[in-house]
C-alpha cells in the first residue's frame, strides 16, 4: 500500500464507486461512505447496501484496502464519525472526496416539490460543505510536510443553465464556488481543494435525468458532447485519483472539466 488514506462519499455506485476502485488500485486505503438506502423525497432508487458491499469487495481484491461505512452526507455528526473511523483504522486522512449526489426536477423551478428541491441542495451542496467541515481538520492533523486533498464532484451544470434542473445547477455552481474559497483558505497548509466537472456520464443520475426530460434512454445525451458518447464513471474517477495524488501539487481552486467537450 502507498500509505495514503481517503474517504469517498456516494461510494455505492456511479462516480463514487469508480473512485473507490481507482484509489484502491493505486494502493490507497479507502473508507467507502454511502447512505445505502432510499431517499423518500426522490422517486428513483439510491445506492444499496449490497452495491456498497460489492464495491468494497472489489476494492479489497486490488493493491489497496477498503471498508464500508453507512452515513448520510446531510448529517454532520455521521460524517464526523466516518472520518474518525478512517483515522482509527489507518492512522490519519490524506484525501476526502465528495461524490454523493442526487437529482430532481423535470418541471420549472416553481413547480418542483419543496422536499425534492431540499434534497438536491442538501445532498449536492450541503453534503460537500459537511464533509469539508469534518474532513479538512483531519487533513490538517497530518504532520508537515503534508499533501492533503479535498475534492468534490461538480458538474457541467455548474456553468450551463439546464432547464427544469434549476436546483441541481445551483447546487453544483455552489460546489465550484466552495472549492475556490476553500483553496484560498487553505493556502500554505499543504492541503489543496479542487473539483471535477463531469459531462453526461453513464450513471443512475443520468438515467433519472433522461426520465425527467422524457427521453427514451440516457444515451440520448451523447450527441450533446463533442466526443459523441457518454462518459464512463471510471474516466471521471481517474482524474479524481490524479488530483488526490502528489502529482497535482501545483493545483488548487481548480474546477477541472472532464466532460467530453460539453462545456465548449
Amino acid at each position: 500500500m502507498n500509505g495514503r488514506v481517503a474517504v469517498v462519499t456516494g461510494a455505492a455506485r456511479g462516480i463514487g464507486a469508480a473512485t473507490v476502485l481507482a484509489l484502491a488500485e493505486q494502493g490507497w486505503a479507502v473508507l467507502a461512505i454511502d447512505l445505502a438506502g432510499d431517499e423518500p423525497a426522490l422517486p428513483y432508487p439510491m445506492g444499496s447496501r449490497a452495491e456498497l458491499s460489492t464495491v468494497v469487495d472489489a476494492a479489497n481484491r486490488t493493491a489497496g484496502e477498503a471498508a464500508a461505512h453507512v452515513a448520510d452526507v446531510r448529517d454532520p455528526a455521521a460524517l464526523a464519525a466516518a472520518v474518525q473511523e478512517a483515522e482509527r483504522r489507518w492512522g490519519g486522512l490524506d484525501a476526502a472526496i465528495a461524490a454523493a449526489g442526487v437529482i430532481a426536477g423535470g418541471v420549472p423551478l416553481w413547480e418542483v416539490p419543496p422536499e425534492q428541491e431540499r434534497a438536491v441542495l442538501e445532498v449536492n451542496l450541503g453534503g460537500v460543505l459537511n464533509l469539508a467541515r469534518t474532513a479538512v481538520p483531519a487533513l490538517l492533523r497530518r504532520r508537515q510536510p503534508r499533501s492533503g486533498r479535498f475534492l468534490a464532484v461538480a458538474s457541467a451544470a455548474a456553468t450551463r443553465g439546464l432547464p427544469q434542473l434549476a436546483a441541481y445547477c445551483a447546487a453544483k455552481a455552489g460546489v465550484a464556488g466552495l472549492v475556490r474559497a476553500l483553496a484560498a483558505e487553505l493556502g500554505g497548509t499543504g492541503v489543496t481543494a479542487n473539483a471535477v466537472s463531469p459531462g453526461s456520464t453513464d450513471t443512475p443520475i443520468l438515467a433519472e435525468s433522461a426520465r425527467l426530460y422524457g427521453l427514451p434512454k440516457a444515451g440520448s445525451f451523447a450527441d450533446q458532447q463533442p466526443v459523441r458518447r457518454l462518459l464512463e464513471p471510471g474516466e471521471i474517477a481517474s482524474v479524481l485519483a490524479f488530483l488526490a495524488g502528489p502529482a497535482s501539487s501545483a493545483m488548487t481552486g481548480a474546477v477541472v472539466p472532464v466532460d467530453g467537450g460539453l462545456a465548449l
